[in-house]
């Protein structure tokens, strides 16, 4: 055997080594991100239709309670010092905290204040007042707060969902809490290195005319017809 041939042996063995380790990463990554992709995949395809006439179901919400609250002064300073009240007094975690006027908002005007308008005649309205949403709870019982700054009371809304409608906010990333998110991001992860290894193995030992005619290619030519115009 020449040194050639020595040469050309060693790197089809590195070259295999390297596939089989990519492949079996691969399927790891695939069996990790199993359920999460059933999960992911089921409440994305029934939040992705439902609006129109035709709209898929999206679980069920009910209001369960509604609790008023006084707010003391110090409270009343600030989203955070009202968000730290709420956890010290009455054991309700604020996980999103919002600023914006009412009416759902969520920015409200440059420094802080909200822009007014014009009244009849020529009258300058008054800006309305800025409004606070806190909300918390978990993917099934949640809760939330709408509170204007100022107001001695605010009211606490209690919200109790079903199964799908839980698992439709946990694929938001909303109820779920910190480990929530740390398993979500990890199956986010798994799934770039699943495409991005899929797409190694599959590229391997073609050249450029049959990726372009493969299942991979009609992939790309498919997500940019349909990305293109819907980004630009």
């Amino acid at each position: 055997m020449n040194a050639t041939t020595a040469t050309a042996a060693t790197s089809v063995r590195r070259s295999n080594t390297t596939y089989r380790w990519i492949r079996q990463i691969h399927l790891w990554i695939g069996a990790w991100g199993a359920l999460a992709a059933v999960i992911y995949g089921f409440t994305g395809l029934m939040m992705n239709h439902r609006f129109g006439d035709s709209a898929w179901p999206q679980g069920k919400s009910d209001e369960v309670a509604r609790v008023t609250l006084q707010i003391p002064a110090d409270a009343q300073t600030s989203p955070e010092a009202l968000s730290l009240w709420l956890r010290s007094t009455q054991g309700l975690d604020a996980q999103v905290i919002r600023k914006g006027p009412p009416g759902g908002g969520k920015e409200g005007a440059k420094g802080g204040e909200a822009k007014g308008g014009e009244a009849k005649g020529g009258e300058a309205k008054k800006p309305d007042a800025p409004k606070w949403t806190l909300s918390g709870g978990t993917a099934k019982d949640a809760w939330s707060m709408d509170y204007t700054p100022g107001k001695p009371t605010a009211e606490v809304k209690h919200t109790q969902n079903d199964t799908l409608a839980a698992l439709n906010r946990l694929h938001k990333a909303v109820g779920g809490g910190i480990g929530w998110r740390i398993l979500a991001d990890s199956f986010a992860i798994a799934m770039l290195l699943l495409g991005l290894s899929g797409i190694w193995m599959w590229a391997r030992g073609r050249n450029a005319k049959e990726l372009v005619v493969s299942v991979l290619g009609v992939s790309v030519v498919v997500m940019l017809v349909v990305l293109v115009p819907a980004l630009f």
